[in-house]
């Protein structure tokens, strides 16, 4: 009996040993595992070293993005040489707008140096109270800070309702990529291919003849019933009245440059975002040129700190905004927004918006919820910024901007939300973003607002992490989670909720990230060389 207990012992030990060794080579190889990425579908390296695509029956694609930025991306934001200084007034309470307003139009009367820069006005360290809008509107013009911390230069908001800042030269000019409508003075020429895919660089029009390489230009969808019907977004309804998604008779616009012309066929600087589709378009897409747009161009803000004071917790009476930028080739970068609300606006083409970080620890009330990046430009690029707070969203577009529209390496805490916001913003990037609290969408909002409707199409989230994606895929398009962290969460369209859950969406390797690490440096790389990602901090 005792040899009996005693191999049985022996028999125990061993088996505990065997169990022990298999769960530390298990534990050994798990990290290993998950340090192998997995491998898109849609997007991936090939055994050249280059990036693929797969393409949709009809030929689309996810788009180059990587065109977003300063200068249209792959070029370091300048250093401008300082011309005045200001220092706070020695009344600490006294109002410094005027004093830093006036250093500012000192240095836009200054002649554009052959590099198209006038200079940049350093405040000095300390707190600057200002009860106005302070206003760069010549190019060429930065406003730096001395640096970013409560111990650098703070703007202390104070007075009426306000913008803290903002860059633009008020001119009456064109918006850009808009939802907009024809005027009669302007001449279009119709695009003859029947189908564009999303992706596309180039077309084919009737008449080149008064087109030049280097113009800029508009690409023009109309929107019809016949399009409207196939979204099925003519039927919208709150609170028993009819809503209307996008008036049919209304134009998708999206701005672009003639990069080249041969024969008939007009090739782009940039890829078009959106698909064009003959039989919704009753073969009416056109080009328009549009040389006339004159934005501020070559302006920065830089390395400080906004600040607001308590103010209405319902963004419907807010009053303190940080940031509006309208132009060409601006930049922000380094600034700390504290309490302000919506607030940083952008609206323009070529812009990088670095490192530029929203606190908000007052708890926002009501159903309406404030943006706090409403990036409604083209090619533009937010790298490193981040949002703190709740029941807020993180980012919204508006009706019908296109990208590409990039954030890249950004963080937000909370509860907020990302999303396309309303009719037919296209062409968003979601490149290694974390909201581990917050949500990522992409999806159809239905009657909310005022009938927003299909809000994000041709959108992608690229080894993100959220807590939850509303990932949905309106008919025609595609929009794709790949290889990022989180649930899916399938919802009807609302204010419809007794009706049946949306299609979802592409999910490609969910919870799998997967290479190349980045999807927006790896296309900058690849377009532009390894000088470019060194330019831009990478």
């Amino acid at each position: 009996m005792k040899y009996i207990d005693s191999r049985i012992s022996q028999v125990k030990v061993s088996l505990m040993l065997f169990l022990m060794l298999t769960n530390a080579s298990a534990w050994a190889t798990d990290p290993k595992k998950e340090k192998e990425p997995g491998k898109s579908e849609w997007v991936y390296l090939g055994a050249d070293g280059k990036l693929v695509y797969k393409k949709s029956p009809k030929g689309d694609r996810i788009m180059d993005f990587s065109y977003a930025g300063y200068m249209g991306g792959g070029v370091a934001l300048p250093n401008v040489t300082v011309k005045v200084t200001v220092k706070p007034l020695s009344d600490a309470n006294a109002d410094c707008t005027a004093l830093i307003q006036a250093a500012i139009d000192k240095v836009s009367a200054m002649p554009l140096a052959k590099d198209g820069f006038r200079g940049t006005v350093l405040l000095a360290p300390g707190i600057y109270p200002c009860s106005k809008t302070i206003k760069i509107t010549a190019d060429g013009v930065v406003l730096r800070g001395s640096g970013k911390s409560s111990t650098g230069s703070v703007i202390l908001m104070s007075g009426e309702k306000h913008v803290a800042i903002t860059l633009s030269n008020g001119v009456n000019q064109r918006i850009g990529n808009r939802l907009g409508n024809a005027t009669e003075s302007e001449k279009a020429v119709k695009i003859t291919d029947n189908y564009l895919p999303a992706g596309s660089m180039s077309f084919t029009v009737v008449d080149v003849s008064q087109f030049k390489v280097g113009d800029q230009v508009e690409v023009r969808k109309p929107v019809t019933d016949k399009w409207v019907e196939f979204m099925q977004m003519n039927d919208l309804v709150r609170d028993g009245k009819p809503q209307t998604w996008i008036k049919a008779g209304s134009l998708l616009i999206t701005e672009r440059r003639i990069a080249a012309i041969k024969g008939q066929k007009i090739t782009l600087d940039v890829p078009l975002v959106d698909s064009y589709d003959a039989n919704y378009t009753n073969d009416e897409t056109t080009l328009v040129l549009a040389n006339d747009v004159k934005r501020l161009k070559q302006a920065g803000l830089e390395n400080l700190r906004i600040v607001s004071p308590p103010q209405a917790i319902n963004h419907t009476k807010a009053l303190y905004y940080a940031v509006r930028l309208n132009g060409e080739d601006c930049w922000m970068k380094d600034l700390d927004l504290m309490e302000t609300m919506e607030s940083v606006g952008v609206g323009g083409r070529r812009i990088t918006i670095q490192r530029v970080a929203v606190v908000r620890k007052a708890l926002h009330e009501g159903a309406s919820k404030p943006a706090e990046f409403a990036p409604n430009a083209g090619q533009v690029l937010l790298d490193h910024c981040s949002v703190e707070g709740d029941n807020i969203w993180y980012v919204a577009l508006g009706a019908g901007q296109t990208g590409p529209i990039v954030f890249l390496n950004c963080n937000f805490v909370g509860n907020g939300r990302i999303e396309g916001h309303q009719r037919w913003s296209t062409g968003m990037l979601l490149d290694n973003c974390k909201a581990p609290n917050g949500g990522m969408d992409f999806k159809n909002r239905g009657s909310m607002g005022s009938g927003h409707g299909w809000g994000t199409a041709w959108s992608v989230a690229w080894n993100c992490e959220a807590s939850s994606y509303v990932n949905q895929i309106p008919p025609g398009t595609y929009n794709w989670v790949i290889g990022s962290k989180g649930r899916s969460m399938l919802l009807p369209r609302p204010f419809n909720n007794s009706g049946p859950t949306l299609p979802e969406g592409i999910f490609d390797s969910q919870n799998v990230p997967v290479g190349p690490s980045s999807l927006y440096l790896t296309q900058l790389q690849e377009r532009l060389g390894k000088p470019a990602l060194k330019a831009i901090g990478y």
